[in-house]
């Protein structure tokens, strides 16, 4: 169902923060423009054999994506140290045997956080055996939680740094988490890793750490599916999120020191969708997506400014926003896409929803939003494109090569959309009102949660053990 679109008076500019010393860069896990789009261009066909510049292993398991500045690669990962799970360990906290099984993030995933699905590996499995991800749930093995940097031309590692040895107080998702989901943000001073529950750590690019801050919580996720929010950076603010069952909330911190300047309580529910920062009027706000209520916070000084309901459960996608309007997404029970006009205050009205759609919307990927298009993957592989402003479908729900899954986000570059798939392909299509499969690249053995990262001409693929640069 679409509503009619009133002409916009404002516009509204997502964050990029991105210096004019690194233009080649991918400081966060949407990209420079926190829509997924590149800067520059990417190859269009790639295979073990062929343009595959440098892989190298990386050890533990993460789903958070790489970040990109000058010369260096950023990336986390969580290693268990061989020390068994003490039988003494708090289980995770009893959660309703209705609680919905997430898919996704993402990084993130998206990915993915976050990329992102919001766990990984936990042991488990479906129902039966302890229940649905019923290892996730008992005692867990102690883990070094690390921040790695790799050289961008030849993939060397440069340096590792334990940012944490601890022991999690829950798992996360068997198929799709990892203690390592949310990406790092990354500027011309800082690298900054965040692991949840684990807290959150600054560094210098050459790997000497700045400041580290405890939240002093541990975060209490339905069925133990896993933390996996990316924080965002706007100038010296730094701001996370942590929507979890108990005590909710959304912080920011200066991002030299790591002092939190505020922190505003949310109503309890857990979440996935990493915030999105962008100018409304002149004001900068930070955008959140959740079931129980969508909102815009001041960045100055934490204040809800507006808010609107519609979205359904298990909130992944992270927004974008262009041209006065912010596109919120969930694709679990009651999936809706939700157009929505910016400027307003308080509750929203009805009529600040200029279209909506319920049909083909993703559960875990987040948007690319390009060119006055949105393009949504669905994680069965289906791909829909609209016209942003208003919700026309170009094509809707069209089918891939094969029937592939998906959690990673899709990226875009030259007029291209790069979907990295679950089976180690990454399909390549073409970006306009018409669908066209331009390329499936294969890597064997490969499986992709994490989304990539392209800079320079080259996109960046994370499998579940290496790291791929393809020029």
């Amino acid at each position: 169902m679409q509503k009619g679109v009133s002409s916009l008076v404002f516009t509204v500019t997502a964050m990029c923060a991105l210096a004019a010393d690194s233009p080649d860069g991918w400081p966060r896990w949407r990209g420079p423009g926190e829509n997924g789009v590149a800067r520059g261009d990417a190859p269009l066909k790639w295979s073990d054999s062929d343009h595959i510049s440098w892989k190298v292993d990386v050890p533990g398991r993460g789903n958070s994506s790489p970040v990109l500045w000058g010369d260096r690669i950023f990336l986390t990962t969580a290693v268990p140290t061989g020390k068994p799970a003490a039988e003494s360990t708090a289980a995770a906290a009893a959660t309703p045997p209705d609680a919905p099984p997430p898919a996704g993030p993402g990084g993130p995933p998206q990915g993915g956080p976050g990329g992102r699905p919001p766990g990984g590996p936990g042991g488990g499995g479906r129902r039966g055996g302890g229940g649905f991800n019923g290892a996730a749930m008992r005692p867990q093995a102690e883990q070094k939680f690390l921040v790695l940097a790799f050289d961008r031309k030849t993939g060397k590692r440069l340096w590792e740094q334990v940012a944490r040895v601890a022991t999690p107080h829950q798992g996360f998702h068997s198929q799709y988490g990892s203690f390592a989901s949310p990406s790092m943000l990354v500027d011309s001073k800082h690298a900054i890793a965040f692991f949840g529950s684990r807290g959150l750590y600054c560094y210098t690019h050459d790997g000497q750490k700045v400041w580290e801050k405890d939240f002093g919580i541990q975060m209490r996720i339905p069925m133990a599916f896993g933390e996996g929010v990316s924080p965002a950076l706007d100038g010296e603010r730094l701001i996370v999120l942590f929507d979890q069952e108990d005590e909710s909330f959304l912080t920011a911190l200066d991002k030299s020191s790591g002092r939190e300047l505020w922190r505003t309580p949310r109503p309890s529910g857990t979440g996935w969708s990493s915030p999105l920062i962008a100018t409304v009027n002149g004001r900068r706000q930070i955008i959140v997506a959740a079931t129980k209520f969508s909102g815009g916070y001041d960045l100055e000084t934490g204040k809800l400014l507006w808010k609107i309901t519609g979205l359904g459960r298990n909130v992944i996608p992270m927004p974008v926003a262009a041209d006065g309007i912010v596109y919120l997404m969930s694709g679990y029970q009651s999936p809706n896409l939700m157009a929505v006009k910016l400027g307003g205050e308080g509750d929203l009205p009805a009529d600040a929803i200029l279209w909506q759609n319920q049909r083909g919307n993703s559960y875990t990927p987040s948007p690319v939003l390009a060119d006055g298009k949105l393009y949504v993957l669905a994680d069965n592989g289906m791909l829909s494109c609209f016209d942003a402003r208003t919700g026309k479908a170009f094509y809707q729900q069209q089918r891939l090569p094969k029937p592939y899954s998906f959690k990673a986000s899709p990226v875009a570059a030259g007029g291209k959309l790069y979907l990295a798939t679950e089976d180690g392909d990454v399909v390549v299509v073409k970006m306009g009102e018409q669908f066209e499969v331009l390329a499936t690249n294969s890597l064997a053995d490969q499986r992709f949660i994490a989304t990539p990262a392209v800079a320079d001409g080259a996109i960046y693929l994370r499998g579940q053990n290496t790291l791929f640069c393809v020029r």
